[in-house]
């Protein structure tokens, strides 16, 4: 695992440990050289995210419950194969990884305060209306005999 940037953060201090991620590597679909047919550039990265203990509880079952319809038998999986090399095409993987579970394990948003509009900006809008329709009116060619 030499030269693989760092722990992948997924929130403040809690990161991905390298030992619970599963690593698979295949062929790339589409064009190439004569490379292509012997390199395993795709990658295939599998994170069981039902028996992890690198998240804390709650945002574990936040993560869960968010994550359902991606996840088979709790584990989550990230393909990653837009690069012609392997080892770019698992930083992308993992990065993509880390970005998924920092977005699933968000806290939810605060409720919004309904708030009242004020009066003078619901005047202003019908004093305007008021103003368009007259224009309007005035179009109206009845009276140019």
């Amino acid at each position: 695992m030499v030269g693989m940037s760092g722990p992948h953060v997924v929130r403040g201090s809690v990161s991905l440990p390298e030992a619970e991620l599963m690593w698979r590597f295949s062929r790339s679909s589409g064009p190439g050289g004569q490379h292509v047919n012997t390199s395993d550039s795709q990658v295939e990265l599998r994170f069981d995210l039902a028996r992890t203990e690198a998240l804390p509880e709650v945002r574990k079952a936040r993560a869960l419950e968010r994550l359902a319809g991606r996840l088979v038998d709790g584990v989550v999986t990230v393909r990653a194969s837009e690069h012609r090399s392997q080892w770019r095409n698992r930083e992308t993987a993992a990065v993509r990884l880390a970005a998924l579970l920092a977005e699933a394990t968000a806290p939810p948003p605060k409720p919004r305060r309904p708030t009242r509009i004020p009066r003078g900006i619901n005047e202003r809008r019908l004093r305007e209306k008021k103003q368009r329709a007259q224009t309007k009116r005035g179009r109206n060619g009845r009276d140019w005999s």
